[in-house]
């Protein structure tokens, strides 16, 4: 089974929100093994210079290092969700995800950045990047927009409609 991990900066705050993502989290744990990592973010504050920005990033940035050192090794697929990632339609996002267990992996790390991005050392980490849009979204909803995607890929691989 697949074993797949979303490493995300940010708690999610909002109820509505937390049962989607629930949800969600309990239909893919039909088709694999589903695992969310919060990790805390940084205050930015009002008024914050570049140079504050570029610490906050490298912060949370390190955050999600470690934890990709912990949870990863050779066989783990890991992608970072970026703005200059690549662009996927979502039968293109269900090959993938059927490509890497079949011929890579049997795990992924999916990395959610906090609202200011990623460090550029983090960036580096993976040459595995998607990117859901051009437009801009709060983290905490990419957080559901990966969720709804992954179950959709597994919805798609198992010709299953996603309507039932």
């Amino acid at each position: 089974m697949l074993n797949i991990k979303v490493v995300c900066v940010g708690k999610i705050r909002e109820k509505a929100l937390k049962e989607l993502i629930a949800e969600y989290e309990k239909r893919i744990s039909k088709y694999a093994k589903i695992e969310i990592i919060e990790l805390d973010d940084e205050k930015i504050p009002q008024n914050a210079s570049t140079t504050t920005e570029e610490q906050i990033k490298i912060i949370e940035s390190n955050r999600i290092l470690e934890k990709l050192e912990k949870y990863s090794n050779n066989n783990t697929n890991v992608i970072l969700l970026d703005l200059k990632g690549k662009e996927y339609s979502s039968v293109e996002f269900s090959q993938k995800i059927d490509s890497i267990q079949t011929y890579s992996s049997s795990n992924i790390i999916f990395v959610i950045g906090g609202s200011l991005g990623m460090s550029q050392e983090l960036l580096d980490y993976s040459k595995d990047k998607i990117c859901f849009s051009k437009m801009t979204f709060p983290h905490q909803l990419m957080r559901l927009f990966l969720l709804e995607q992954i179950f959709r890929a597994f919805k798609i691989l198992n010709n299953e409609s996603y309507h039932k």
